[in-house]
């Protein structure tokens, strides 16, 4: 299985789809206008090993929400996420059962090695 999950109107990650050269062999979902179940959430989070590795810590709600200040658990970061698209780290590759998060050099470079 072959999906990544990502924002059409997030520049950064249209650069990084755009980068690897990726077309019709993954399924594409955006976030904004299809939302994460909970089940794929989950799965996520099995192959992450934490709901916090799949949280973005950037996101605008992130201070708006005062979220800097609490001690969040694994549950707050699994509801934050399902309740706002901008709490996934973003894009998220799913690659047979790998997964690559986020926009980092360090992961960017570990996806083009994987899809090489």
């Amino acid at each position: 299985m072959k999906k990544v999950y990502y924002l059409s109107t997030c520049d950064t990650c249209k650069r990084i789809i755009k980068e690897l050269g990726i077309g019709e062999e993954f399924d594409y979902q955006d976030i904004k206008t299809e939302k994460i179940t909970s089940e794929q959430l989950e799965g996520m989070q099995n192959l992450a090993g934490s709901y916090e590795a799949l949280f973005s810590r950037v996101a605008r709600k992130y201070k708006e929400l005062g979220l800097k200040e609490k001690q969040l658990t694994e549950d707050d970061y699994k509801n934050y996420i399902l309740e706002e698209y901008t709490f996934l780290k973003r894009p998220v590759f799913l690659i047979d059962q790998e997964i690559f998060i986020g926009n980092s050099k360090k992961n960017v470079e570990a996806l083009k090695n994987k899809l090489s």
